[in-house]
């Protein structure tokens, strides 16, 4: 990443999901770009231990907040615990997901996820955005995802929660890129973190592309910040989306997801 990193955005970021997997990822790059952070996540002795690796490597102020995203009021219990520090790089990398046919999902849990992969991360656009604009400079990063950009069978509540947030992204992109605040959408595919395995995915086919790092996925992700509304993250899910969004019709695409999840997750 630039040198001038901080200069550029500030010197402060918050990160949502952020102990393990693409969140941890983005944590060490923006600890190595020198930027104080604030993590959350869930599990308070794994994310207390990597934020103090984090700030014995890198000599930085890492402070954190034990806190399920998915609850009704999880937004409002950032903006009260981050009274007095402003943020000046957000990256919402949390997320929910529920595989399998829809009505087999509870409507408790399926509120969750919305809350989790919309509600929450908006807000939190929403109330830091707000600082960000009137400093003049600022970054956004959400997590958006491939299941996102078309139908997916048996991740409906996932999918259409990364199709909301992919939106959100390019349309703050359209009215804050003059104001001085990037935000992109990174919409990434199977990445080879433990909740991915966690699932045990089976095999999905010679012409699925590759299993990405959390690595990969961020360092590309802070290559296109300031550049584009949103991305896909790795090449091979580049060229598998450009075949489904712009070569085979629409009604093809979304029953080769579909199919492709029946596969994988043996549904």
């Amino acid at each position: 990443m630039k040198s001038n990193f901080t200069e550029r955005y500030g010197r402060t970021g918050l990160i949502a999901g952020a102990s393990e997997g693409i969140g941890a990822a983005f944590s060490t790059i923006l600890a190595e770009a020198g930027m104080d952070l604030v993590l959350i996540a869930r599990k308070k002795e794994a994310l207390e231990e990597f934020a103090s690796s984090l700030a014995g490597k890198y000599r930085i102020k890492v402070s954190t907040l034990c806190l399920d995203l998915s609850e009704p009021d999880a937004a409002r219990q950032v903006e009260t615990a981050m009274k007095g520090t402003k943020i000046d790089v957000l990256v919402y990398n949390a997320a929910l997901s529920f595989i399998g046919p829809f009505e087999k999902d509870s409507i408790d849990h399926m509120n969750r996820i919305a809350t989790a992969n919309m509600i929450t991360p908006m807000n939190l656009v929403r109330t830091f955005g707000e600082e960000m604009l009137k400093s003049g400079r600022g970054a956004i990063i959400l997590m958006s995802s491939l299941a996102g950009l078309q139908g997916s069978g048996f991740l409906a509540s996932y999918a259409s929660s990364k199709a909301f947030t992919r939106v959100l992204s390019e349309s703050l992109w359209y009215e804050w890129k003059e104001r001085g605040i990037d935000i992109i959408a990174c919409c990434a595919g199977a990445t080879s973190t433990k909740n991915y395995f966690d699932t045990q995915p089976g095999d999905s086919g010679f012409f699925a592309p590759g299993v990405t790092t959390p690595g990969e996925v961020a360092a590309e992700c802070f290559r296109y910040l300031g550049k584009k509304p949103s991305f896909i993250a790795g090449r091979g899910n580049r060229i598998a989306s450009f075949l489904m969004q712009r070569i085979i019709p629409r009604t093809m695409a979304v029953k080769i997801m579909g199919d492709t999840t029946r596969k994988i997750y043996r549904v």
